[in-house]
């Protein structure tokens, strides 16, 4: 039997609310009977230093507090398993879109190939949509075929944007510029990755969006298990990442219309107008994660955002050192952010919260050591709060796993081992976190690593 959206939505709310609970009760933060470290006295048992460090670590938690409160907010209170979306216009009615894809130009091949099947997609929704282009902008020449709907955009290496911004904040920027721009205020710009796919459920989101033109900005849900997956364990690694979306993403959007968090870079809707002045020429320490700096320039300006019903397809990193080195790119980017002088505080505080929440790791994660070897009594309040933020954490991952995989398409038993899997991935999320917080702080902070995007193709001899 088919469950409805509905009824998914409250199996979903009441497994969410019954691990939380679960936890919250064996790990003391509702105290229903008495634990051992009631009666510890740990001045007397460690001494003040390593007392008062210990309760250092345990307050490290709280800075994951805010993410994890917006991210049980949003899966709890919006439908997570909504309805295909419908049109609510006619597409022929719908203004100008731009589909553009960044690329670098390295895969020539998987940029032509997802082209052509984002092209398909947009022609198949309602009656076909039909004021649209796609751009590929790239730093190569890749000899894209000629098509009344495909453009062309090479990036000169002589082109230097006014403030230095680099890498890919620079071939976006290079498009804004006035010789080079063929698009009106009132125009809307799709940014895709060279690999992210379309469905149409996405371009009838997109489309709702635009017509409605209430905000200039907007973004959606990105899941990584369609198709061929490559590396599973990346994979459902990444099925946090999914629940983040559907949880923080879309409860900031949906309830502020602000990016409190910032938003990922791809799936990005823009208005034209407002992202020229915005703009992605924000120097060298905006280019790292441009997509991040461009956010908090806008909530700085006052634009408003909102979350975009229908979901896009990417790839996880195919190994575990591109897993690694994304980690790594994103959190010295968002370093970067947080700590730039052109952004005022109110605008990155709750940014700031979760950065500090990730470059703890390395300390927040040793609790998990400590607290069995060295057991503190703690106030009712914390423990329930602490246990809140854990329990968030881990259903992130069951979260994704159910949203990301199909339970009629894999079976129980295949969809049970993907479920176990994802667990299973945490301790080497955790190692992968550690070792990327601890690099990136010491390593060089301006340098922009592009993960592989396409397998090579066997060779026969």
């Amino acid at each position: 039997m088919q469950l409805t959206s509905r009824a998914k939505h409250l199996l979903h709310c009441c497994l969410c609310v019954g691990l939380i609970l679960t936890f919250e009760i064996f790990t003391g933060g509702i105290h229903l009977w008495k634990f051992g470290y009631d009666d510890v006295d740990p001045v007397a048992q460690y001494g003040w230093f390593a007392t008062t460090l210990l309760y250092l670590l345990r307050l490290l938690t709280f800075l994951a507090l805010p993410q994890c409160i917006c991210n049980c907010l949003g899966l709890l209170l919006y439908n997570a398993f909504p309805e295909k979306v419908r049109l609510k216009g006619s597409p022929l009615l719908a203004p100008f879109i731009c589909i553009r894809v960044v690329t670098r130009g390295d895969y020539p091949d998987l940029v032509k190939g997802n082209v052509g099947r984002n092209m398909n997609v947009c022609a198949d929704v309602g009656f076909g949509l039909e004021n649209f282009i796609i751009e590929v902008v790239t730093d190569k020449p890749i000899s894209m075929a000629k098509h009344s709907r495909i453009r062309e955009v090479v990036v000169p290496s002589t082109y230097r944007p006014k403030s230095g911004a680099l890498f890919k904040a620079r071939a976006l920027q290079y498009c804004l510029e006035d010789d080079v721009n063929i698009l009106g205020d009132d125009d809307w710009i799709v940014h895709l990755d060279e690999e992210t796919l379309m469905t149409e459920d996405a371009v009838r989101g997109i489309l709702n969006f635009a017509l409605d033109g209430k905000h200039d900005f907007g973004q959606g849900l990105i899941t990584y298990a369609n198709e061929k997956v490559v590396n599973w364990v990346t994979t459902l690694a990444d099925s946090f990442r999914v629940a983040d979306d559907m949880g923080k993403l879309r409860f900031q959007f949906s309830f502020f219309h602000r990016p409190l968090f910032s938003w990922k870079g791809s799936y990005v809707v823009t208005r034209a107008g407002a992202e020229r002045k915005v703009s992605f020429d924000h120097g060298p320490d905006g280019s790292i994660a441009e997509d991040c700096y461009f956010s908090m320039v806008a909530y700085r300006e006052g634009y408003t955002f909102d979350f975009i019903p229908g979901e896009m397809w990417e790839k996880s990193p195919f190994s575990f050192w591109d897993f690694l080195q994304q980690r790594k790119r994103w959190l010295q980017g968002i370093s970067l952010v947080v700590h730039s002088n052109t952004i005022p505080f109110r605008n990155k505080l709750f940014l700031a919260f979760s950065l500090y929440a990730w470059a703890t790791i390395p300390l927040s994660t040793s609790n998990i050591v400590m607290a069995a070897l060295f057991p503190i009594p703690c106030p009712t309040l914390i423990n329930f709060l602490c246990a809140f933020v854990g329990a968030m954490n881990i259903y992130m991952y069951i979260f994704g796993v159910i949203k990301s995989f199909s339970l009629y398409r894999l079976g129980p038993v295949r969809f049970l081992l993907c479920l176990m899997g994802a667990l299973l991935t945490i301790p080497f999320n955790i190692i992968i976190e550690n070792v990327a917080v601890l690099w990136g702080f010491f390593g060089n902070k301006h340098r922009f690593y592009v993960v592989t995007k396409q397998l090579k193709k066997p060779v026969t001899v």
